[in-house]
């Protein structure tokens, strides 16, 4: 048995006593330490929680009794000051070393308060939501964000205990114990610089090559998936401080955003790197499509431009010379304000598997009209390299490294000369 840890169970009592009660004898079964944290706001508990419903709404701000005023009236600013309160209590106990994981059990309201306190928890800690809401395609972003939650579905309401719904908290139950029993905790420690790589499949093989490459130079490469969630992800990781540099060879969110695909990383992208001055090469991979699978309306408004369907829910479609102008646009505007070293990659021969000639992606004409808008914004425009290479190429992951290696060494030799 592995040792006795504490794990939070995040809850409304005044609506799911027995079931969290359960719920705390499993995990005390299991020899953890089971800390109910009960954010109840509209009625009394049948019983108290290890963390009451009163010191979570106090350390909100609130006396539990304006807390059930506010959720007749005002709904939302109960709810923000029981999240206010539980997220300030769980961090302290993360700080006393009390809290190795979190789990939350409930319906809408409990998934969305137990998510909001579990995304200011730090990345590694194990965090689980079990509810009917875990699939919710309108809510699963706001629940989930960037931040590393395992949701549980459990189909059924979690309202008086039934063998279904047992099987379901079971299960739910045994996931973070296991989470807590096997994690290796946040405190997560590299010895060597870390590198983001921004990814995804129609630039794959420059990113696997690159990995390697990194390796061999003395980084760890840190690999980001770029299809919306995961770009974003990285943005906020370079903000937190997390990467001495990034390999950013698939900037396609740029476009997506600007033009409403299907993966957008937000309004946010590339500005993490150029805030933080940390060393950057960039290129152009799915800068040339865009992703509208399962959209009918983008794709009659986009039907006579190539495309290609891998399957219902992703479909690509090729850029135009007007909508990459408009991304060339964005990128210059961000890189102007790069405090640190940075390079754009263009390779001539095109830009992701699917940009190749007799490919109904390939057009070299609109990818020319990018980087003549790119070179005419940009402050420096020198900074851009093109490259007669093919991006979805081991040499082209070559240059890349090569390059990245050049303004890394250019940037420790520069802060040396400050420290200096």
């Amino acid at each position: 048995m592995a040792a006795r840890k504490g794990i939070v169970i995040i809850c409304n009592l005044d609506t799911r006593g027995e079931d969290i009660v359960f719920v705390k004898d499993l995990i005390a079964g299991r020899g953890h330490e089971p800390i109910l944290l009960d954010f109840s706001m509209e009625e009394p508990p049948p019983f108290p929680g290890d963390i009451t419903t009163e010191q979570v709404a106090r350390r909100g701000g609130l006396p539990i009794e304006a807390v059930r005023e506010k959720y007749r009236s005002d709904r939302d600013a109960a709810t923000s000051n029981q999240i206010a309160g539980a997220a300030a209590i769980v961090g302290e106990l993360l700080r006393e070393r009390r809290v190795h994981g979190v789990i939350g059990i409930g319906g809408g309201t409990a998934t969305l308060v137990a998510t909001s306190v579990m995304r200011r928890l730090p990345f590694g800690m194990p965090k689980l939501m079990a509810s009917p809401m875990a699939a919710h395609p309108a809510y699963i972003d706001k629940y989930v964000g960037t931040s590393d939650i395992t949701m549980h579905h459990t189909v059924l309401d979690i309202v008086k205990m039934n063998p279904l719904l047992k099987a379901q908290i079971t299960n739910a139950v045994g996931a973070i114990c296991g989470m807590v029993e096997l994690t290796q905790g946040s405190d997560i420690r590299f010895d060597k610089p870390c590198v983001a790589i921004s990814s995804f499949g129609f630039g794959e093989m420059a990113v696997q090559s690159a990995v390697g490459l990194l390796e061999d130079e003395g980084f760890t490469p840190i690999v980001c998936h770029a299809q919306g969630k995961g770009d974003r992800a990285m943005e906020e990781m370079i903000a937190s401080g997390a990467f001495h540099g990034v390999l950013d060879i698939c900037t396609g969110g740029i476009v997506e955003h600007l033009f409403h695909g299907n993966r957008d990383p937000g309004p946010d992208r590339l500005k993490a790197a150029a805030r933080a001055g940390i060393p950057m090469v960039l290129a152009p991979c799915g800068l040339d499509i865009l992703s509208y699978g399962g959209r009918a309306d983008m794709l009659e408004r986009t039907r006579g431009r190539p495309q290609v369907v891998q399957d219902a829910l992703r479909v690509q479609v090729r850029t135009t010379a007007e909508e990459l102008r408009a991304a060339a646009d964005v990128i210059a505007e961000r890189l102007n304000e790069a405090t640190g070293p940075w390079t754009f990659l263009i390779p001539l021969q095109g830009w992701s598997s699917l940009d190749k000639p007799g490919r109904p992606i390939y057009d070299p004409l609109a990818d020319a009209a990018f980087v003549e808008r790119l070179k005419l914004q940009l402050r420096e425009p020198g900074r851009v390299k093109e490259l007669d290479l093919h991006l979805y190429t081991p040499e082209f992951a070559r240059a890349a490294v090569d390059e990245f290696v050049r303004l890394y060494e250019q940037a420790h030799i520069a802060r040396a000369q400050v420290a200096a």
